[in-house]
C-alpha cells in the first residue's frame, strides 16, 4: 500500500472529529510508532511497555496513562498551566494567576525548541502517545486541552505532589497587591480546616544496608504518602539500557519513585529553603514604576495576565498586569512592600534529571545524575545492587549569606543578598553509606537520618535543613536502629506497616496524671474510669479492632488544635513542638472534658462509645463517600501519630464515619541482589473503571500490608500476561 493510499484508508477509519485536530501526517506517524510498541497487561492490570528506542517507551507510558485515567492527566496540566477555572469556576482564579506568574509557558516553549535531539524526541513522544490515544478514542472529550504540545512537560519537571516553591508566601499575600474586577472575589484564602479535616502530609523512605539484612543485599523501602491514586503504577522497557519500574505522576513521562536492576530511588519532601521572597521597595513616577537596588532606581516589567473562568452559561474573563524585577516575578505584598520571588521551579535540566537516573546503574551513576543539582523539590533515599545506600537532603540548593534570616523574606534593594551560586553535591546535607547501617527519611529533620551515623546540625547553614521533627521519624529510627538480618518481609511487616502511634507516647502521660489527681467526689472521675484504664492498658498500636485506638485518636484530633499558632513553613514540620504545645496550652480539667466530648460525640454518631477503630476508620473507592454503602475497615492509622503506613482519614458533614483519602500510595520493598526481587501495593488497584475487577483487587492486601510479587522480569511478566496489544488496538 503506497503512502497515498494509506492516508486515504486513515482518513475513512478515523472519526472526522479525530480527522479535524490530527493531521493525516500525524496520524499516519503516531501509527507507525505504535507498531514498535507492545504493552502487557499483567494480571494486576500493570502496563509493561516495551519499546525499541527510549522515545517508544514514553509513548506507550503515555497513551497507557491515558486509557487508565485521562481526565486526571489532563487536570493536572491545567493546573500547570493555570487554567483550573475554565473548569472549576472562579473560586480557583488566585491559584491560577500564581501559577501564571510562576510558570511561562514561553520559556517552555523556548526550552523545547532548544533541547538536544535525544531529548526532544521524548517530548515529541510524549505528546504523541497522548494524541494519539484521543485519536483512537473519540468519545473522549477533554475538558480543554483538545490538542497535546510536547512543551507541556517543561511546565511540569518536577514529579513531586507539591513541585512550586513559593518562599513562605501566604494565602494572602498575592490577594493583597492583585484584585479581579469582575469576578467578585476579593481575597485569596484558604479554608480553616476543622480538627477532623488535618491532613497527614509527608512520605517514608528507608535503605538498608546488607550488614543489616539476612541475604546480605541492600534494600530500599518507597513509601509515599499522596492523595489516593495519585500515581499509577508501570514499567517501562526499552532497547536502550532503559529498564524501570514503579510510580508516575499522572502526565509525566518518567518514573518517579522507583528502581532498576541496579538501584532504587524513593523522594520525600522537605522544607529546605530552594526559593526565596524579596521585600521590594517601590517608587511610582508618573506611568512608570521602579524598584529601589542599591542605591539605584530599576525599571519594573509588566506583562498583562489574561484569565478564562468557567461561567454558568458563559466564559468569564479576568485582565490583570503583572509585575517582575529581577529577583522573579511580584507575587503579592506584605504591608507595604512587594514580594518578588526567586526560585527555579521549572527547568530543562530538572526534566533531564528526572529521566536521567531511570537509567543510572549503580551509586557512581546516579550520583554523576544528581550533580546535575537542579530538582528543587526533594529529598532522595537510594539504594543499589553493590550495596551501597545514601541519603541527599535535596538537591538544587542556592548559596545565600548566612548573616540574613531565609526564613523570612529579605531585603530586596540589596545586592548582598542576592544569590551567590549554587552548593556543590557534596556541601548540601547527605549521607553515604553510613556505619549504622540504615537510612530513614519521614520528611523530618536529616540529623537523624542514619542513628548515631547522622550529618551535624553545626556543619551546615541553616536554610539547608530547617525541618523539624516528627513522630514517624521517631517511630522509624527507633525500630531500624533495633533491627539486623532483616529479611524482606520483615521490613514490610515489622517497619513499613508498624502501626505503633508514637504521639500518644507525648499526649497520654498528661492526661492520666490530671485523672489519677482527680478528687474520688469529682464525677469525672467515675465517668472517665473506663476509658482511662483502656487507654492505660493500650499498647499504641492502631488496631480495626482496638476500642482504645479510637477513643485516643478521636480525642487527640481535639487536643491538637489547641497547639500554639507557627509563624513559618519551618514551625509546621516540627510535630513534637506543636503537639507539645497542644499540652501546655491545656490544663487537667480541659484535658479530661475533651475525653468526656469525645464519648459524648461517639455516643451521638454511633450510639456508644465503645466503638472500634475499625468501624469508624473506612476505605470505600466511591465518587461521594457515603455510609450506607459497603466499604472496609482500617486498622491503620495517619501519620499525624506517628503511624509508619498512613492513612489519612476524616469525617465529613455528611457522614459519621472517617473515610481514608491520602496516605500510602504505591509502596513497594525492592532488594537488590544478582536477582532483583521486589514487592509492591497500591491503593486499591490500577483501574479507574468501577467495572473492572483491578478496580478493588489489591485494596484488603493494601489494607493489611499483602504486598504482591513485582513482575520485572519479562519471563515472569508473560507467565501472568492478561492482555497485550500495541497503542491503538
Amino acid at each position: 500500500m503506497n503512502s497515498f493510499i494509506r492516508l486515504i484508508f486513515l482518513l475513512i477509519l478515523v472519526p472526522s472529529v479525530s480527522v479535524a485536530q490530527f493531521s493525516a501526517q500525524e496520524i499516519s506517524r503516531y501509527k507507525a510508532q505504535a507498531n514498535n510498541i507492545t504493552i502487557i497487561r499483567d494480571k494486576w492490570g500493570i502496563p509493561h511497555i516495551y519499546g525499541k528506542t527510549d522515545a517508544d517507551a514514553v509513548f506507550g507510558l503515555l497513551y497507557a496513562q491515558c486509557e487508565e485515567n485521562f481526565p486526571r492527566l489532563e487536570k493536572n496540566y491545567l493546573e500547570m498551566m493555570g487554567r483550573l477555572s475554565e473548569v472549576e469556576g472562579k473560586g480557583l482564579l488566585y491559584q491560577d494567576l500564581e501559577m501564571r506568574l510562576i510558570y511561562d509557558s514561553n520559556e517552555a516553549i523556548s526550552d523545547y525548541k532548544k533541547s538536544p535531539a535525544w531529548f526532544r524526541k521524548l517530548l515529541d513522544a510524549f505528546a504523541d502517545g497522548i494524541n494519539y490515544y484521543l485519536v483512537k478514542h473519540p468519545t473522549v472529550k477533554p475538558l480543554v486541552l483538545k490538542k497535546f504540545y510536547p512543551w507541556f512537560p517543561l511546565l511540569y519537571t518536577d514529579g513531586s505532589i507539591g513541585p512550586t516553591q513559593t518562599g513562605g508566601l501566604g494565602p494572602a499575600d498575592i490577594g493583597a497587591l492583585y484584585k479581579f474586577t469582575n469576578a467578585n472575589i476579593t481575597a485569596y484564602s484558604l479554608p480553616v480546616k476543622s480538627a477532623y479535616d488535618l491532613d497527614p502530609m509527608g512520605s517514608n523512605g528507608f535503605a538498608i544496608a546488607p550488614s543489616r539484612t539476612q541475604s546480605k543485599n541492600a534494600m530500599l523501602y518507597i513509601n509515599p504518602h499522596v492523595t489516593f491514586y495519585f500515581r499509577s503504577e508501570v514499567q517501562m522497557v526499552s532497547e536502550e539500557g532503559l529498564n524501570a519500574y514503579g510510580a508516575v505522576t499522572w502526565g509525566q513521562f518518567f518514573v518517579y519513585q522507583g528502581f532498576n536492576e541496579h538501584c532504587g530511588w524513593m523522594h520525600t519532601s522537605s522544607i529546605a529553603d530552594v526559593a526565596d521572597l524579596y521585600q521590594e521597595k517601590m517608587i511610582l513616577k508618573g506611568d512608570s514604576i521602579f524598584y529601589q537596588y542599591d542605591g539605584k532606581l530599576m525599571p519594573v516589567k509588566k506583562k498583562k495576565v489574561t484569565l478564562q473562568y468557567k461561567l454558568e452559561n458563559r466564559t468569564g474573563e479576568e485582565s490583570l498586569t503583572t509585575y517582575e524585577t529581577h529577583h522573579g516575578p511580584v507575587m503579592g505584598k506584605r504591608g507595604e512592600s512587594w514580594l518578588s520571588l526567586k526560585a527555579r521551579n521549572r527547568s530543562i535540566e530538572s526534566l533531564m534529571q528526572s529521566w536521567l537516573r531511570t537509567k543510572a546503574n549503580g551509586f557512581e551513576d546516579f550520583k554523576k545524575v544528581m550533580d546535575m543539582r537542579a530538582n528543587n523539590s526533594n529529598n532522595t533515599v537510594f539504594a543499589d545492587d553493590k550495596g551501597n545506600i545514601a541519603y541527599w537532603h535535596g538537591n538544587f540548593m542556592p548559596i545565600r549569606d548566612p548573616n540574613y534570616n531565609w526564613n523570612q523574606p529579605v531585603d530586596g534593594s540589596l545586592s548582598s543578598t542576592e544569590w551567590k551560586g549554587i552548593h556543590p553535591l557534596d556541601e548540601i546535607v547527605h549521607v553515604y553509606n553510613p556505619v549504622s547501617g540504615w537510612i530513614q527519611n519521614c520528611n523530618s529533620t536529616p540529623f537523624t537520618v542514619a542513628g548515631s551515623s547522622s550529618p551535624q546540625e553545626k556543619d551546615y547553614p541553616g536554610y539547608m535543613a530547617p525541618d523539624g521533627q516528627n513522630f514517624r521519624a521517631i517511630n522509624a529510627a527507633r525500630l531500624l536502629d533495633k533491627k539486623s538480618n532483616l529479611s524482606q518481609d520483615q521490613l514490610i511487616h515489622d517497619i513499613g506497616y508498624s502501626h505503633y502511634l508514637s504521639a500518644f507516647e507525648v499526649l497520654l502521660p498528661p492526661l492520666f496524671k490530671a485523672y489519677d489527681e482527680l478528687e474520688d467526689a469529682d464525677s469525672l472521675k467515675e465517668s472517665l474510669r473506663e476509658p482511662i484504664l483502656m487507654l492505660k492498658s493500650w499498647d499504641r498500636n492502631a488496631a480495626a479492632s482496638s476500642i482504645a485506638c479510637a477513643l485516643a485518636i478521636e480525642w487527640g484530633l481535639r487536643i491538637i488544635p489547641k497547639a500554639s499558632p507557627v509563624n513559618s513553613p519551618e514551625q509546621s514540620t516540627n510535630a513534637v513542638q506543636q503537639f507539645t504545645s497542644a499540652i501546655a496550652n491545656t490544663n487537667s480539667i480541659e484535658r479530661l472534658q475533651l475525653l468526656r466530648a469525645t464519648m459524648s460525640d461517639l455516643e451521638k454518631r454511633f450510639g456508644s462509645w465503645l466503638v472500634p477503630w475499625g468501624e469508624i476508620n473506612r476505605y470505600q473507592r466511591l465518587p461521594r463517600f457515603d455510609d450506607n454503602q459497603s466499604s472496609l475497615p482500617v486498622g491503620i492509622a495517619a501519620a499525624t501519630w506517628g503511624s509508619l503506613p498512613s492513612f489519612g482519614s476524616r469525617k465529613y458533614t455528611f457522614t459519621n464515619k472517617r473515610y481514608g483519602s491520602y496516605g500510602n500510595s504505591f509502596v513497594a520493598c525492592v532488594e537488590f541482589g544478582k536477582r532483583l526481587k521486589a514487592k509492591s501495593i497500591i491503593t486499591g488497584g490500577q483501574s479507574f473503571d468501577p467495572k473492572s475487577k483491578h478496580y478493588d483487587d489489591q485494596a484488603k492486601m493494601y489494607i493489611e500490608g499483602n504486598f504482591k510479587d513485582v513482575l520485572f522480569y519479562k519471563e515472569d511478566v508473560m507467565k501472568n500476561i492478561e492482555r497485550k496489544y500495541h497503542p491503538g488496538e
